[in-house]
């Protein structure tokens, strides 16, 4: 579940900055396949590689980081 949170706002803010997910992955130095499993939320991306999209992304991790839901 946090995961697929995780990789739906990876994809919509590389999709935003205009990146595909090859020049991303390039970008990031990752394969395609890494970046692709954690976009569909079959793999948590670690604390390291969310900084790591966030400087890339010209944003901060707070912003990357799925709303928190209050119950």
């Amino acid at each position: 579940m946090e995961a697929e949170k995780w990789g739906r706002r990876i994809r919509a803010f590389r999709k935003l900055k205009g990146y595909t997910q090859e020049s991303f992955a390039k970008k990031l130095g990752v394969s395609v396949s890494v970046l692709g499993e954690i976009e569909r939320g079959n793999r948590l991306p670690t604390e390291q590689f969310l900084q790591m999209v966030a400087e890339r992304l010209n944003i901060t991790v707070e912003e990357l980081s799925p709303p928190k839901h209050h119950t």
